[in-house]
């Protein structure tokens, strides 16, 4: 039986993690932004359904038999999520804090999409999907700079004091390698090392900062939506970059 890529555990059991949590809570602080999905005639159902097919995909993606379908699954739950989005930036398009949360769930609409490309039986067709998701997440990866340097303060308050040499030295480093992966996955120099590093960066978003809040305020329900969409965003770019697609070198 083939091993499970490292890649796809990540992000198939964020998915699952992210999915179990809404559904088990059900409240604004875990769907955040995709809370507008209750809005819709019988949205609440709308939006279950979603979280449930999300924990599916999530499970589907570890078995190879499975992966094209729960790849397609995935692909239906991100693009409903990111589009749930939108509504708050056509309200307001001169408001920057509507646009993180749409280029959030958008790349982990690319990350499906790089699934699918790979159990794509046509190869152009996979070419472009492939090409699609990989520069899609590179605008994406513009978006998480702009947005540590638009909330430049919060992202300070995110770092630990623990850290040397201070939280203002890793906040701005951690924009700049932001911004100098957004080059490499647009200009495709490097691209997949960049991914790599960023996924790799994200991971230690969650492990130094989610997880320490998760244990200090276990009751925030919004510690644990971040934590999840922060490993949903580490898998994400790590399947990306993984993805044997000749676009990414």
């Amino acid at each position: 039986m083939k091993t499970t890529s490292y890649e796809r555990i990540v992000f198939g059991a964020s998915a699952v993690f992210y999915g179990a949590m809404a559904l088990r809570w059900y409240d604004a602080q875990t769907w955040q932004t995709l809370a507008e999905i209750w809005k819709l005639p019988i949205g609440r159902i709308v939006g279950g359904c979603l979280m449930a097919a999300q924990i599916a995909g999530g499970i589907g993606i570890q078995f190879t038999r499975t992966t094209r379908l729960a790849s397609i699954v995935l692909v239906i739950v991100y693009l409903s999520f990111s589009l749930a989005c939108v509504p708050g930036i056509l309200s307001a398009p001169g408001a920057y804090a509507e646009y993180p949360n749409f280029f959030e769930q958008f790349s982990l609409l690319c990350a499906a999409i790089a699934l699918c490309a790979e159990t794509e039986l046509k190869a152009e067709r996979a070419t472009v999907f492939g090409r699609l998701a990989h520069l899609g997440f590179g605008v994406c990866t513009i978006s998480f700079m702009l947005t540590q340097i638009v909330y430049f303060p919060q992202t300070e308050v995110l770092v630990p004091r623990w850290i040397p040499p201070n939280e203002n030295f890793w906040a701005i480093l951690t924009t700049i390698a932001f911004g100098l992966a957004a080059l490499a996955i647009l200009v495709n120099v490097r691209a997949r090392l960049a991914l790599r590093l960023m996924a790799l960066m994200v991971v230690l978003f969650g492990v130094l900062v989610w997880i320490p809040r998760l244990i200090a305020h276990p009751e925030v329900h919004m510690n644990w939506s971040e934590f999840a969409l922060n490993f949903l965003i580490a898998g994400a770019a790590a399947v990306v970059a993984e993805s044997k697609l000749q676009s990414i070198r």
